[in-house]
């Protein structure tokens, strides 16, 4: 890999944000911030640069759908992947998230192996690997 990719971890809950960011660095992507929420997530995109976004969906402030929207219309953010994660296996979240432009979708809990496949499918499908 050329580069290292710079992941941003977004979700309300620190435990959650820390086993990503864990996961992660055991796939090889130890380059990662974390956000608590969609606006804080969004003000760290607008302001530094990153490379895929792994979200939650529940969150409080602007939800993990909304942080999507918001990042899909800005011309400097929306091609950044967005890989949506939820406790939640609801159809109609899977499919808002694929309707909303979301690169992916894994369910909480999830297991390395499941997290680094769905990053290196979005990757390989985006020519990033």
């Amino acid at each position: 890999m050329s580069k290292e990719l710079r992941f941003l971890i977004v979700d309300d809950f620190s435990t959650m944000r820390r086993i990503v960011r864990n996961l992660l660095k055991e796939s090889g992507y130890s380059d990662a911030d974390e956000a608590e929420d969609g606006v804080a997530a969004l003000q760290k995109l607008r302001n530094s640069s990153f490379d895929f976004v792994v979200s939650d969906i529940n969150m409080p402030n602007m939800n993990g759908f909304q942080l999507l929207a918001e990042i899909k219309k800005d011309e400097k953010l929306k091609h950044i992947p967005v890989l949506m994660v939820t406790a939640e296996a609801r159809k109609e979240d899977i499919v808002l998230a694929a309707q909303q432009g979301a690169s992916g979708y894994i369910v909480k809990p999830f297991t390395k192996a499941t997290l680094e496949d769905k990053v290196n499918h979005i990757l390989t499908k985006m020519g990033l690997k």
